[in-house]
């Protein structure tokens, strides 16, 4: 998980990560299949974004407890456009079990 500052439009910082994957290896042969390396665009500012390829915030980002723990730990009250803040988000996903890795 990383927060960061950027003068690139949503749409350019997605080519940018999506390159990135394709410069470290990432192949996707098929839709959901295991990688080496995903980077997602899950949040920009308070934008709420829908176009082809790319929504703002990430649609399922509010379900996922490996999404929200560690976006908590970098922004405690982070807020998702259209859903509310994560901690409260995170609290519905008490059912997923998480292990961290290092």
């Amino acid at each position: 998980m990383a927060q960061l500052e950027t003068g690139l439009s949503p749409r350019a910082l997605l080519d940018a990560l999506l390159e990135l994957e394709q410069e470290c290896g990432r192949t996707r042969e098929f839709i959901n299949a295991p990688r080496t390396l995903d980077l997602d665009l899950l949040l920009y500012d308070e934008l709420l974004h829908h176009e082809h390829g790319l929504t703002i915030p990430h649609p399922q980002m509010h379900l996922r407890a490996f999404v929200l723990r560690p976006l908590l730990e970098i922004a405690p009250d982070c807020v998702i456009p259209g859903i509310g803040a994560a901690a409260a988000a995170l609290r519905q996903c008490a059912d997923q079990q998480l292990e961290r890795v290092f």
